[in-house]
């Protein structure tokens, strides 16, 4: 009996002293047109009537409170696990771990993160970003570089204004009512 294969993939049996791993597997159940099914499923599959925003069922099924993100999050993330099989560079993939983060973070957010996601749509940009990378390998890490410096300087400064205030707020007390 030949081995179970999903979705009618059949495999010709391995040649004598070929051995059949699961990379060679997952190549193919993660090849680019099931990913780009998978990019437009999750983010641009319906139309609301009368505009030219698309959205998918990430959108959808994230308003199912706790759940729905969880489930919207494991699925974005087939998108990264295809990018590393494949060979990425690793900048590439934090790229696309932050670009899901993003979306869970504020995606958790009831009702306003499920717009967000509408337009920030990370599987469409993942997408992007493993095609680019595989075209063209090592190009474009610098705008990779670039995007995750700005990310670092904003989240600094989300750290740092709370902190300049306190300094600033103790500063302001310690003119006011002077120890001693």
């Amino acid at each position: 009996m030949p081995p179970y294969q999903p979705h009618g993939i059949v495999e010709p049996p391995p040649q004598p002293g070929q051995v059949r791993d699961r990379w060679s597997s997952a190549g193919r159940l993660l090849g680019d047109e099931r990913l780009q099914w998978l990019e437009v499923l999750l983010d641009e599959a319906f139309v609301i009537p009368g505009t030219r925003i698309r959205f998918g069922i990430d959108g959808i099924i994230g308003l199912v409170p706790g759940l729905g993100d969880v489930l919207a999050g494991i699925l974005s993330l087939l998108i990264p696990l295809a990018a590393w099989v494949r060979g990425v560079p690793y900048v590439t993939l934090v790229r696309m771990l932050t670009n899901v983060s993003i979306g869970l973070l504020i995606g958790a957010i009831p009702f306003v993160g499920d717009g967000f996601l509408i337009f920030w749509k990370a599987n469409r940009r993942n997408y992007r970003l493993l095609t680019r990378s595989i075209a063209e390998p090592h190009r474009h890490t610098w705008r990779d570089w670039a995007f995750l410096f700005l990310l670092g300087l904003c989240i600094a400064l989300v750290f740092a204004i709370p902190v300049l205030l306190l300094v600033w707020l103790v500063a302001k007390l310690a003119v006011w009512h002077p120890l001693g």
